[in-house]
């Protein structure tokens, strides 16, 4: 059997909005699409893998990643970036061509999700730092009941290791303190996708609606 692309995203059906209201677009968050990189209002249905806040709760496991990246701290910013800095895509591009391959993601698609809402549907970037020098970047859309955590990127050599996990860890924490109901960790399609299902309140979309029991995805994910 022929395997397929390493970065081949899964999707089931592609819809394109010009409602941005935010009951719309929780609405059709709720119904398995995700916003993509593709274009200003281009939604995909996906496997999508959200968290209940009101379930949330900190694991061992999380703790001990959060302990692993101690010192890194989060702040969040509206897009777009009114004084986009060129590194900041450098930092994606290296990022991307290191972790996946290159031409998966470009510098100049960087500056367009961060600085051009015109193109863009992401409307937040989460960044995160050790004092004074920033180490990584998630790019996210973010309304009062959803933040879809969505292309992360980080410095691959000043970062602490876990550094990945720690951001999406913190992220949710994030989430949490700003009294969302959801964050959506995007969607579960490869084995290496497991690790977002360590997360209390967790829940996954199977095209028909959302599950809680993660017994069956594991063997998808095999």
């Amino acid at each position: 059997m022929n395997k397929k692309p390493a970065r081949e995203y899964l999707c089931w059906k592609e819809e394109i909005i010009t409602d941005f209201s935010e009951a719309n677009v929780a609405k059709k968050y709720n119904e398995g699409f995700v916003f993509t990189r593709i274009g200003k209002g281009v939604m995909q249905q996906t496997r999508s893998v959200r968290i209940d806040m009101s379930r949330f709760e900190l694991t061992s496991e999380n703790r001990r990643i959060l302990k692993k990246t101690e010192g890194v701290e989060l702040k969040g910013f509206e897009l777009p970036l009114k004084d986009y800095d060129f590194k900041v895509g450098k930092l994606a591009k290296d990022f991307y061509d290191e972790k996946f391959g290159p031409g998966i993601m470009s510098a100049n698609k960087v500056k367009e999700l961060v600085a051009d809402l015109t193109k863009s549907s992401f409307n937040s970037l989460l960044t995160y730092s050790n004092g004074d020098s920033p180490l990584g970047y998630t790019i996210c859309y973010q309304n009062k009941d959803l933040l879809h955590y969505s292309y992360p990127f980080y410095d691959l050599d000043e970062s602490p290791k876990d550094m990945g996990l720690g951001m999406m860890i913190r992220a949710v924490q994030y989430a949490k303190e700003a009294g969302l109901k959801y964050i959506y960790l995007g969607s579960l399609q490869r084995p290496g996708d497991i690790y977002k299902l360590q997360f209390e309140g967790l829940e996954w979309f199977d095209r028909n609606g959302w599950q809680t029991g993660t017994a069956e995805l594991k063997e998808i994910l095999k």
